[in-house]
Order: C-alpha cells, then structure tokens, then sequence
C-alpha cells in the first residue's frame, strides 16, 4: 500500500487527539471512483443501526492509523487498499461505550473487486454522486455529507 501522507501529519493527529481527551480512534476511508462514492448501510440491530456511512472502524491497540485504514477497508468490503491519497478532516462523536471519539477521514484508490459485505455490520452498499437524490434521501450524517464534499473537490 502506498500512501501520499506525511508520517509527521500521522503523529499531529495522534498528539492533536491525547490533548484533545479523545479515548478511541476511528479512521474512514472515502473511496470515490467514476464520480460516485461508495457508502455502507449499517444494519438495524446495531449501534447506529441504518446509518449510511464510508467504509470505517476503530483503531486497535499498537495499530498505526493506515494499517488500521487498510485492515477496516478489508474487512468491510472485501476491497483491497491500494493507496491513501490524501487526508480529509476528521470529527468527533461519542461511541456507544460513550467514549470520546475521533474519526479521521482519508481518500484512499482501491484495487478493482468485487465488494463483499460483511453480514454482521453493514446491510447493503450504495454508488452515490453528490448531486444524486440518493445523496439527499439516505440516512448519511452531517459530518459524512462535509467529508464527501471535501473529498469531491479534491
């Protein structure tokens, strides 16, 4: 995996986040290809159940951010992380635990595959441009809506 990030931007973040209090990582990772972006729908029975969101998840102990970014990606869609372009923002929420969370957002290029679900998380996938009806009707969130506005102009 190649990645256009500067490993001093990585250990801003992360400085950023212990003085800022967060106690859990995210990272997402924005695919965007053909104009579309590619978008998760959570499935019911979980926190934030129908939430449409980018491929996303919690940083593990010991685990850098992108090998994080590569390992989520993976296992959300079975796609395989072929670069990061380009780091987007980031936004804090709270986590079902209700830990204080930060969500670090990256544009990423993909290998060609086959998108492969997993069952557990999420229930169905969407291809959505910005001036889609789908972009304005699906339960997508403010601050993903910012982060794919973001990552259109880049």
């Amino acid at each position: 995996m190649q990645s256009n990030i500067e490993h001093t931007i990585i250990q801003q973040l992360l400085t950023d986040s212990q003085k800022d209090g967060v106690q859990k990582l995210v990272v997402g990772a924005v695919i965007y290809k053909d104009n579309k972006f590619l978008l998760l729908e959570r499935v019911l029975s979980d926190f934030m159940g129908g939430a449409v969101e980018i491929p996303s998840g919690t940083v593990e102990t010991g685990e850098s951010l992108l090998t994080a970014l590569v390992r989520e990606v993976q296992e959300e869609t079975g796609l395989i992380l072929k670069s990061v372009l380009k780091y987007l923002g980031s936004f804090d929420n709270t986590s079902s635990s209700g830990k204080k969370t930060r969500h670090f957002n990256f544009l990423v290029e993909i290998e060609d595959g086959k998108i492969k679900l997993s069952p557990t998380e999420h229930q169905a996938y969407y291809l959505v441009g910005l001036s889609d009806a789908a972009f304005r009707t699906l339960n997508i969130s403010d601050t993903t809506k910012a982060i794919l506005m973001t990552a259109a102009h880049q």
